[in-house]
Formats: structure tokens, sequence, C-alpha cells
């Protein structure tokens, strides 16, 4: 069985309850439409071969027809109940298990996929997998009424089964042909819808540059490059399904005229009779009701395509995480033989409590060095230990309350300001308690902040403080980052809603220093996160750096000199190594160190 049919036969099983009670609704309504034709044969036998004024018979017969066609017509209505719902949970379980995958592999995944691939295939292509329990149950359902038809025909005549085999086995070898043939061009379908959504998440993310390029048209034309592929996989699929139907659809009255010329020529000798024959009838059409099963196999075939694309996210295993704590340490980051991506060959110490700035030339390695230290992602070869501790040893928990990120264009997640600094925490939102307001205890938020020191090993730092104790790790680390004035004017201060808070670059760039502040208990990751600060912001938030957040070591992608000559040491990086590790007035002596700040004045 490929991975795609795994996953599809997985999702199926993931239907829930619903999925059962469709499957029962499903066999029911089968058997059902099976009985009908002989209860109606035996109304009309009872009716032809009636005594006049004899209507007991006929009556009980008919009552039983009634009876048939009202469980048909409930069975009906619970599928079409259940085959929504059982859907909708296989999708909403195949979403959750897509999005952990994503979320849990990290990076990675994003670098593989553009963003608008991604969003395609975690929304239409998971949805086009979660039809397919609906799909399923429901042709198979069909055969339930082709085995009885064949089985009913065999014991009114074995000619007329023959007749009707020979029918089914061409109608089978249509759905095969056009199941795999949907299989493909589906594909194709998806992938072409892919590339369109990918391209116009770009335009969507670089609106201003064209507005202010007045290149609309061009990037329109950009946008749906795909769209005559698209339409052309779209005819194909149309193609598909109109010649699939016409050779099933042409069986079925074929039959029925087969049959009823064999029956006709049985009824003739007398081996049949009216009732029989009119049953044999009915029995062929839902014989070749095999036939109306194109629209399930056509889901069926999205589905397997789609499973084939959404199965892609699904490789990259989620990563693993350790057991261990950090035991008490300053935060001493060491890179031991470190190859990942574009690096190569690290091997450096930063001292705990140190700030130190990493500067180089755009795509030297920088932010890559930078990832790998809070493991966002994992070197190719080598160790990254913090605190003696390799990363991948320590638990989830204990790294990510140890390491605390920002980068240039962080992204705010969370329903509040105050949620948005406390994400990853274990602090809750600012505000977010009744009656909290929006002072904390140590004042109006004017004045030096005053950031809880950084976790040493001497116990849980938050384990006992109350409420509004929890407040303030946010409250301190926004005032860190010279965020709690212009949150203090918003709306409902921390308590605003991040869609009714519009911010500039500048004050995104603090909130997520914040939540870096109020994170990170021991390591801070600042990934060129100031670059949209003005200067006077810039100089406050690297006072806090070097004042109430001195204990914590500070590793500071930078492409500002004065940053670099503010740290207590420089990491140049240079084409994915390490050439210097050294004091910014040391380094400032080499030409080669200077031009990667293009000449700007220490």
């Amino acid at each position: 069985m490929r991975a795609a049919d795994r996953l599809v036969a997985e999702t199926v099983r993931r239907g829930g309850p619903w999925l059962a009670v469709l499957a029962v609704v499903s066999v029911l309504g089968a058997f059902a439409q099976l009985a009908l034709p002989l209860v109606l044969g035996r109304t009309v036998d009872e009716l032809v071969a009636g005594a006049p004024g004899a209507t007991g018979g006929a009556a009980t017969w008919l009552g039983v027809c009634v009876a048939v066609v009202a469980a048909g017509v409930v069975c009906d209505a619970l599928e079409v109940w259940a085959s929504g719902s059982s859907g909708a949970r296989a999708s909403a379980w195949l979403k959750t298990r897509v999005v952990r995958a994503v979320l849990g592999a990290g990076p990675v995944t994003t670098r593989r996929f553009p963003e608008g691939e991604l969003v395609t295939r975690m929304g239409l292509n998971t949805e086009e997998i979660g039809r397919a329990p609906e799909a399923v149950v429901t042709a198979v359902a069909l055969v339930i009424p082709t085995a009885g038809a064949v089985v009913a025909l065999t014991l009114i005549d074995p000619l007329l089964t023959v007749t009707l085999v020979s029918g089914l086995v061409l109608i089978a070898l249509v759905l095969r042909a056009f199941l795999g043939a949907s299989t493909t061009v589906a594909a194709e379908y998806q992938a072409a819808q892919g590339d369109i959504a990918a391209r116009l998440v770009d335009a969507l993310a670089g609106a201003r540059t064209i507005a202010a390029a007045g290149t609309a048209d061009q990037e329109r034309a950009r946008v749906l490059t795909s769209l005559p592929l698209l339409r052309r996989h779209a005819m194909e699929m149309w193609r598909i399904n109109a010649r699939a139907g016409v050779q099933a659809g042409a069986v079925v009255p074929l039959l029925e005229v087969a049959v009823l010329g064999v029956g006709g020529l049985r009824l003739a000798a007398g081996d049949l009779s009216a009732g029989e024959l009119y049953a044999a009838a009915r029995y062929v059409v839902l014989g070749a009701g095999l036939g109306s099963a194109l629209g399930h196999v056509g889901r069926l075939a999205r589905a397997r395509a789609a499973a084939a694309r959404v199965g892609e996210l699904l490789t990259e295993a989620p990563r693993a995480h350790g057991t261990r704590t950090l035991p008490p340490g300053p935060g001493t980051l060491e890179f031991h033989g470190v190859d990942a991506g574009g690096l190569r060959g690290v091997d450096l110490v930063v001292p705990g409590g140190q700030a130190v700035a990493v500067v180089g030339r755009s795509g030297a390695g920088k932010s890559l060095l930078a990832a790998v230290a809070g493991r966002l992602t994992d070197p190719d070869r080598g160790t990254v230990r913090l605190d003696g501790v390799p990363l991948p040893e320590l638990s989830h928990e204990a790294l990510r309350a140890a390491v605390g990120y920002a980068f240039e264009r962080p992204a705010l997640l969370g329903g509040t300001v105050g949620g948005a600094i406390a994400l990853g925490t274990d602090a809750p939102p600012a505000g977010s308690g009744p009656g909290s307001g929006l002072s904390s205890p140590s004042g109006s938020g004017h004045g030096p902040a005053s950031v809880p020191p950084p976790d040493t090993g001497r116990g849980p730092r938050h384990a006992s403080r109350d409420a509004s104790g929890r407040d303030e790790v946010v409250r301190a680390a926004a005032r860190a980052a010279r965020a709690d004035a212009f949150v203090q004017r918003l709306p409902l201060g921390y308590d605003t809603p991040l869609e009714e808070a519009p911010m500039s670059g500048g004050e995104r760039q603090r909130l997520g220093l914040a939540r870096a502040f109020a994170q990170g208990r021991r390591l801070l990751v600042l990934d060129d996160a100031t670059s949209s600060l003005d200067t006077v912001t810039e100089r406050q938030v690297a006072r806090a750096l070097s004042g109430e957040l001195r204990d914590r070591t500070r590793l500071i992608v930078t492409h500002r000199v004065a940053t670099a000559a503010a740290a207590d040491r420089v990491i140049w990086v240079d084409d994915g190594r390490v050439r210097a590790c050294a004091d910014h007035r040391v380094l400032w002596a080499d030409p080669a160190y200077r031009a990667v700040f293009q000449a700007e004045a220490p």
C-alpha cells in the first residue's frame, strides 16, 4: 500500500462514531434497495393471480412496499448527516496532526515549502482527504446491491446472472481506469492550486512594494502564471469524468435490454412469472448501479492525490527532546565542531552572562548561528551545550524556559497584547485576571525596569508567585523593552486585542523583545531584533541589556557598529565560518572587519 493510501485509510478510521452510523445506514439502505424489487414483484404477482374481490394478500405486500420505501428514505437522510459529521471529524483529526507535525518540525518545513503552498496543503488538501470516509463507505455499500442482485438473479434464473456479470466486468474495468487517471490529473490540479497560492501569499506580503512600484498588472500576471495550467487540468478532469460516465452509462441500458430479452423468452416458455420478470429487470438496474460509484471514486481519487501532498508534510519527524533540566550555571554557551547548513566547523565558547555581538555580511550565516544556539534548528554535525548540557538532552520545557528569542519581524501571537508577551512563558497575560487593572506593584511603569533574574538552578522561579506577581513578569519585561509606555496608552492596555492595536514596526519589535525578556532565563538570542527601533529607544534597550539583564547570556545578531562596540566581545562570521571572536576594538584594526559595516565610524 502506498504511503498516500495508508494516510487515506487512517483518515477513514478517524471518522469517529458517525462513521459507524454511516456504515450501518448505508448497509441498511442497500438492503432496502435489494428488498424493494422482490416485494414489488410479489405485489404484482398477487394482483395478477388474485381472485376478484380478494385483495388481502396484495394489500399486505403493498404495505410491505411502503415500509421498505420509508426505511430507504430514513437511511438516506441519516446517511447525509453521518457523512458530513464523520468527514468533519476526520478532517479535524488530520488538520490537527498536520499542524502539530509542521510546527513540531520547526523552520525546516517552512524552508521546504512556500507559505502559500503550506496553507493549501493544510487547508484545501486536508479537506479533500476528509471526504474520504463518506466516499469509501458509500462506494463499498454499493457493492451490496450489486452482489445481492447477482444472487437474486441466480435464484430467479442463472442465465440472467451471466448476462449481468458480463456487464459488471465492463463497469469494473471502467472504474479502475477512472481511478488511476483521476488520481494523476487531480495531483497536477492540486499542484497548480498550490503554486498560485504560494505566489499570492508572496504578493500580499509585498503589497506595499507593489503599490509603490506601480507593478500591480505585472504582479497579477505572475500570480496567475499557473492559471492556464489549472484550467487545462480542470478540463482534463471533466473529460475523464465524462468519458467514464458515458462508458459506464452505456452499459446499463444495454444490460436492461439484454436481460429483458432473455427474460421475455423465458417468460414465453413459462419458466418465469410476470412478477419475476419485473423483479429481474429491477435487479439489473440495481446491479448495474455500480456505475453510479463514479462520483465516489472521483472523490477517492482526489483524496489519494491530496494525501500524497499532505504526506510530504509528515515526513519530517518532530524534533525530539530529552528529559534533563539545567544545572546551576551562568548560561555558558558552547559550540563544538558544529556544521549546520552553510555553517562549517564552528568551535567557540560564549561565557555566561556576557553580551556577544554576531556580525558579518548578509548571507554569512549569522541567523543560522543564532538558530543553532537556541535549537531552532539542529546542526548536521557537532554539539551545542548550555551550561554543559547538550541541547537535545534538555526537556522541551527546560529548553524554552531557558532561551528567549527575538526576531527582526516578530510574529505576535495571542489574543491580547499581554498574551503576545506572555507567549511561551509560564506567566499568564498581564491584565488577564479580573480586577488586575493596568498598574503594577512597582508603580506607574516609568523609571528603571526590574526584570526577574535568570533561573540559576536554585528552584522554580515562578513557583510561588501570586497572580499580581505573574502579571509583573510581563510588565517588567515590557518596561525593559521600552514597550510599557505605548501599551499603557492603548484603550485596554495589556488587555487590548491584538487586532485592535495598530503598531509600527518598531513597536512590534519592542513587544518581540519583551516576549524574549519574559521567557529567556539564561540565554537571550536577539536576531537583528532592534533594526526598526529609533536611536533613542535602541540605546534604552541596550542599557537594559547591560543593566537588569546582564546576568543572562546575550547573543545579539546585528548590523550596527554601535551595538558591536557595546558588546563584551564580537563573533565575526564570514562565509559560514567564525573568522574571529574578540573585542570590537581589536577587530576594528582589520580593514575587512570595518568593511562589514561599510566603513561606518566606531
